[in-house]
């Protein structure tokens, strides 16, 4: 059973981590206009002590990072944990968590790339919903904030909960590569997209199980791994892996048994520097990875390393028609 946390309001505190990546140490003015647009949008924001730390590739020590979501969470007035940033380590804290404290404290707790093994661990073993959405740096620290489109469905899915709630397509994909703190200071103007595609149609319903691909498969034979069977399973990848690597980590799934025990599954959009086109069309590589079932399967969702976003609350429960139209609709609210 999913544990709900409260929904978030105008004026609640928002607490910031760095998980990962001491990105937010190296590039502070984007950092510092995150933290700002964040406030603009009505919340007061605490930067946990360690989230500009740098102790060589991570944010801080295992010990520093997992202080400042105990603080964070242990805190009556902060209602939300937000991350800076991805990066590559999220899964050393897993074993060091006080996992007791977090259940008995349900806030949201929000991020995506490699923070995906914090989201899927802490829901796996508390039961709270957990979000794949939006992040300090990438898309808080753009010029002027959020998206509309992500700011809309944090909206909607944090703040104004409904239920059923269809998760309609953005018509912009925004990928532009910028230099954080060197040439990041005009908006990105991204380019048409004509929205998700149906693969293999079908209907399904199930619980939401979202995260980076990569991410999730760290996870595997471990305490941490989420529970799959009847899942809506989400994924996505950044733009330093390939056709060739997203096939070998499609087919770890398959060599796993998880492609027999999901409901279905929805790729998100891929960044174009993926090498994913005519030659090596993701199509392809999906039906390989697949081939010998018949789950219903999309791709090119607004989820991933490309903006806009929306949200996905792993945990809550969402129903899939793929059809002419590749639909997703959250069929319970994921906060109170």
């Amino acid at each position: 059973m999913t544990i709900k946390p409260p929904r978030l309001a105008e004026g609640d505190t928002v607490g910031v981590i760095s998980p990962a990546s001491p990105i937010a140490s190296e590039c502070p003015r984007r950092f510092d206009r995150g933290v700002t647009n964040l406030e603009q949008m009505g919340f007061r924001v605490r930067v946990a002590p360690n989230a500009r730390a740098c102790s060589s590739y991570t944010a801080g020590t295992i010990a520093q990072r997992v202080a400042d979501i105990h603080t964070l969470f242990a805190d009556p007035q902060v209602k939300a944990v937000l991350t800076s940033v991805g990066g590559l380590n999220s899964n050393q804290l897993l074993g060091e968590l006080d996992y007791d404290l977090i259940a008995r404290n349900p806030k949201i707790l929000m991020g995506y790339s490699d923070v995906t093994a914090l989201l899927l661990a802490v829901q796996r073993l508390t039961g709270l919903a957990t979000f794949l959405g939006p992040a300090i740096l990438p898309q808080f620290g753009e010029p002027g904030g959020l998206h509309a489109y992500t700011a809309e469905w944090f909206r909607r899915v944090l703040m104004q909960p409904e239920a059923p709630l269809e998760l309609t397509p953005s018509r912009r994909s925004i990928d532009e590569p910028v230099r954080w703190d060197v040439d990041d200071a005009e908006p990105r103007r991204g380019r048409r997209h004509r929205g998700p595609r149906t693969l293999v149609a079908g209907s399904a319903e199930g619980p939401i199980v979202a995260g980076n691909l990569s991410t999730l498969l760290v996870l595997a034979c471990s305490r941490y791994w989420p529970e799959l069977e009847g899942a809506v399973l989400c994924v996505e990848d950044d733009e330093s892996e390939s056709p060739a690597s997203i096939d070998r980590m499609l087919t770890q799934l398959r060599t796993m048994g998880v492609l027999a025990r999901i409901a279905a599954l929805l790729v998100g959009r891929f960044h174009p520097e993926s090498g994913f086109g005519r030659r090596e069309p993701l199509q392809d590589v999906l039906l390989t990875a697949t081939r010998g079932y018949t789950l219903p399967i999309a791709f090119d969702f607004d989820f991933g390393h490309t903006d806009p976003m929306f949200i996905l609350p792993n945990g809550a429960r969402a129903r899939v028609e793929l059809g002419e139209a590749a639909r997703l609709t959250l069929l319970e609210t994921a906060v109170e």
